[in-house]
């Protein structure tokens, strides 16, 4: 009998196709077209023919075997183009950071009754602590592709401005002051709202424990040069200083006794969860709206946060993850509350995001729809 068609030659092409196909679904659908199918009496017969015509005429076999490499080039190209017009480019810190120097070790010195003293001077207030849902997040690796990784570690630190009522800071308004701060300790204490308060007095005050999330940063998003964050309640820690904020202003709306302690806090709180620098920010870098995808839903230290006197790089130069990372719109109303400092990270990230779009061949509009298509799908894990 007769046997069918040699396909080894053929074997290195297919080889050589599958190899260059990332997406399995479409390798696998590939080498199923590229396998040869059950022999039938009339395809043998068919094959010898054709195979005997073939010994006699070396040249046509060498055309015919030039037809078929150019055929598997031209499949190769088109799969190659359909991967590059669906997978986003990987995500990564469009500008490099600076070195940083790691926060001094801080340690507990002594606890006395609701009284924690620590090394760098820092005295906390645990008398109001109270337990929320434990710390639980997925953190998403930047290349998008690699699985999610559960952690209940904290990463960062949000700061907030209460945006409470405020009395002036003065002698004679001492009575006020207290009861404004009393007032605001039980509300914030009720709500859950922040890991820590910092008064104007300066006092810190432990509101939800560390191991548990507060619910202070609502709809957030952030990124480093290697994780992408989605709602930040469980993934950084909420520190909120008794102020109020006014947009585009420059000068912080804190007395020097909560920015004396504000560093203090942040310098252990780095210590204790090796926090980067890059990784302490302000709610308006972090808020979004998913409902109109416009980033800045929050504007609390949108433009006057002092991150150097909290021993902090200055991050409100930095592309705005919200933009760059997940495609948020930048309002010319948040322009506005950001001020001149944020605007400059706000440009560097759309900046960035059109960077991105070209690269992997897309306009800046469809891209931006593709992150925040991404956005949405893991929001809803």
């Amino acid at each position: 009998m007769a046997s069918g068609p040699d396909r080894s030659v053929y074997r290195p092409w297919v080889a050589t196709v599958a190899a260059r196909i990332r997406d399995p679904v479409t390798r696998l659908r590939f080498l199923q077209s590229a396998a040869p199918s059950p022999p039938m009496p009339a395809a043998r017969i068919c094959g010898d023919r054709v195979r005997h015509l073939l010994s006699r005429a070396p040249r046509l076999q060498f055309v015919l075997l030039g037809i078929a490499a150019l055929t598997v080039v031209t499949l190769v190209g088109l799969v190659t183009t359909s991967n590059r017009a669906t997978a986003l480019p990987v995500a990564r810190l469009p500008v490099p950071r600076p070195a940083e120097l790691p926060p001094p070790e801080v340690w507990l010195v002594e606890t006395e009754g609701f009284q924690e003293t620590y090394s760098n001077g820092l005295r906390i207030d645990s008398r109001h602590t109270v337990a929320h849902h434990p710390r639980s997040y997925l953190a998403f690796p930047a290349d998008r592709v690699s699985p999610p990784v559960r952690r209940t570690d904290p990463v960062g630190i949000v700061f907030h401005s209460t945006e409470s009522h405020i009395a002036p800071f003065a002698a004679g308004q001492n009575r006020e002051l207290q009861r404004f701060g009393e007032s605001l300790l039980d509300y914030v204490k009720r709500k859950c709202a922040y890991n820590y308060l910092i008064d104007r007095f300066g006092r810190v005050f432990r509101i939800v424990a560390e191991s548990d999330s507060a619910d202070h940063a609502g709809s957030s998003v952030w990124a480093d040069g290697q994780w992408l964050y989605i709602n930040l309640n469980a993934s950084f820690l909420g520190v909120s200083l008794e102020a109020r904020t006014e947009p585009g202003q420059t000068e912080a709306g804190a007395s020097p006794a909560q920015l004396r302690s504000a560093a203090m806090l942040t310098e252990m709180l780095r210590a204790r969860y090796h926090i980067p620098g890059a990784n302490c920010v302000t709610h308006a870098q972090v808020s979004v709206n998913p409902g109109n995808s416009e980033a800045g839903y929050h504007t609390d230290w949108a433009s006057s946060f002092p991150f150097e006197q909290l021993g902090l790089p200055d991050n409100y130069p930095q592309p705005l993850p919200a933009v760059w990372a997940f495609g948020f719109l930048a309002s010319n109303e948040f322009r506005a509350a950001a001020g001149v400092r944020m605007a400059e990270g706000i440009d560097a990230a759309e900046e960035a995001l059109r960077t991105a779009a070209a690269e992997s061949g897309s306009r800046p509009g469809a891209y931006r729809k593709r992150l925040q298509a991404w956005y949405r799908q893991r929001l809803a894990r």
